[in-house]
């Protein structure tokens, strides 16, 4: 029912833009990708809003690397595979604990200032499920920020690279099983073929497809419906994680409470005043966050609350005011002191860990296509994120996507393409209101808690929204529900079929994880449909 392309367009009559690398998105993963591909190739670097509106840019706790004498990547190895839950592709996440401290040097190298203690040393923090030290900062809880400031500065500098700002990609053009370019809309709504020997994904990831959620207004998934319609194979999406702590105050977004806040010594209490997590994990609130989410949904619920409290009270106010100075001023715009009072906090959506499936290149199923960061599934993440190996992710894989474009060879040969479907004049109904909808169909049925029925209920009212494919769409409130109705599908598709539980993936009608039926991958095709991609049977051991 999804179309190939979303909009019908005749390459014949666009006006043509040629380079050698267009990076679509911005973020960690673009910035940087885009800084390193400028080296040797002229670069168009396209965002939807700006280079400083991305996920990234609201990153609090920081960027997980081996730089402490007492760490080692063996212990970034194994605290990364058992978060995974078994689904992590070792080889990668190998690739990810060597390789990230040189990433880290490199940023550090293009402007990135991490905070360092009295000694000349970097301060190191830990987040949940990390053995160890190894988390990097910058300006206490501001790291995101701080990266895109460094990094967006090096972009705008460099005379090899184009920023085009507030365009919307539309879709990718393909043509024998490779990537050609992208069809773009422009601010004023006209229409632009680009092309080039490469393109790569930077787009992050679907937080939008719910209601509460930490990412911003941005966080569509456009690369991952747009990857699907050219025919990628995307992978895992339903594994969805939920950030446990966002700030739950009458008038307030959902901001994110950094997990460095627990990894500075804060306790969770319910509402009662009583602090909860030993009941449900060894290691209280630094437990892996799809535990503490669920955890903190039971209190709530045996506590007829909507919220619960997460208190760093005890600890020494100076410390908390310079450790996480974002935080504690955010807070106090609603009346709320981090150092003096619990702080009413709730779960809400997070990260995507799923995405379009990758090599160790970054390359993806198609030809000339890659994908970086969020949008990506490079096997990093497996079924469940660890705390701050997102940005790591980014600029490692990055690096290794630019080596591998570097490889290829112009295409030289021109591209005559024209799509045309019998499209409707306008979208059926309010796009906004739809959104809506949609949006609390995921928390109800797609959410931290499943099962067969409520992801039957759900994949029944999406179809009540397939009529807006055949709709001829123009502004991006109609193109971004387009792309977020078909991520749903896809997380809700691989949610059904998953009967097991695991990781950020919880079934109440098959609550046991199944390692004999599931050690697997969730793949799902445009023309082929759903799949499985079974996994060595190494994968996901722990070292010990």
């Amino acid at each position: 029912m999804i179309p190939r392309y979303i909009v019908d367009f005749d390459l014949e009559t666009l006006p043509k833009l040629h380079t050698d690398v267009i990076v679509i998105g911005g973020g960690i993963a673009g910035l940087f990708t885009a800084i390193k591909a400028s080296e040797r190739n002229r670069v168009l670097m396209i965002t939807k809003k700006s280079l400083f509106e991305s996920n990234t840019r609201y990153a609090q706790g920081g960027i997980a690397a081996v730089f402490s004498e007492e760490d080692s990547p063996e212990f970034h190895l194994q605290d990364t595979l058992i978060a995974g839950a078994g689904l992590c592709d070792e080889a990668a996440v190998q690739i990810l604990v060597h390789e990230g401290p040189q990433g880290v040097q490199e940023l550090i190298r293009l402007g990135t200032q991490f905070d360092e203690e009295e000694d000349g040393q970097y301060a190191l923090t830990r987040e949940g499920a990390h053995s160890q030290r190894r988390i990097l900062h910058a300006n206490g809880d501001a790291t995101g920020f701080e990266i895109v400031r460094a990094l967006a500065a090096k972009v705008q500098a460099n005379p090899s690279i184009e920023v085009w700002d507030d365009h919307f990609v539309l879709d990718l053009l393909t043509e024998d099983g490779e990537c050609r370019g992208a069809i773009v809309q422009k601010p004023d709504g006209t229409r632009v073929g680009v092309f080039g020997k490469a393109v790569v994904l930077c787009t992050g990831g679907t937080g939008q497809l719910y209601r509460y959620t930490t990412n911003p207004d941005v966080a569509t998934g456009d690369g991952i419906a747009m990857a699907y319609r050219a025919g990628a194979v995307i992978r895992d999406m339903e594994f969805i994680q939920f950030h446990p702590t966002s700030l739950c105050y009458p008038g307030a977004p959902r901001f994110l409470i950094s997990e460095a806040v627990r990894g500075e010594g804060a306790y969770l209490r319910n509402i009662r005043g009583e602090r909860f997590m030993d009941k449900y994990h060894p290691q209280l609130e630094l437990a892996p966050r799809d535990v503490v989410a669920r955890a903190i949904v039971e209190e709530m619920e045996q506590t007829k609350s909507t919220y619960v409290y997460i208190d760093i009270t005890h600890q020494d106010p100076e410390l908390v005011r310079h450790r996480f100075p974002t935080i504690h001023q955010y807070c106090l715009k609603y009346g709320l002191d981090l150092t003096t009072d619990w702080i009413p906090v709730a779960p809400a959506a997070h990260y995507t860990m799923g995405g379009v499936r990758t090599g160790l290149q970054g390359e993806t199923s198609i030809g000339r296509l890659y994908a970086c960061g969020e949008v990506s599934s490079t096997g990093v993440h497996g079924a469940n994120r660890l705390a701050s190996n997102s940005l790591s992710e980014a600029i490692v894989f990055g690096r290794r996507i630019v080596e591998s474009i570097n490889q290829l060879e112009p295409v030289r040969t021109p591209m005559a393409l024209r799509y045309q479907e019998d499209r409707q004049s306008h979208p059926p109904g309010p796009v906004v209101e739809r959104r809506l909808k949609l949006q609390k169909t995921m928390v109800r049925w797609v959410g931290l808690r499943r099962n067969r029925q409520g992801l039957e209920r759900a994949l029944d009212e999406m179809k009540r929204h397939l009529p807006i494919y055949r709709a001829r769409l123009s502004t991006q409130e109609e193109l971004e529900f387009a792309n977020l109705l078909t991520c749903a599908a896809l997380a809700a598709e691989s949610a059904l079929s998953r009967e097991e539980s695991r990781g950020a993936h919880y079934r109440e009608d098959y609550p046991e994880r199944d390692d004999d039926r599931w050690l697997k991958h969730t793949i799902i095709e445009r023309e082929n449909g759903l799949g499985e991609e079974r996994l060595p049977c190494s994968s996901g051991k722990a070292i010990g």
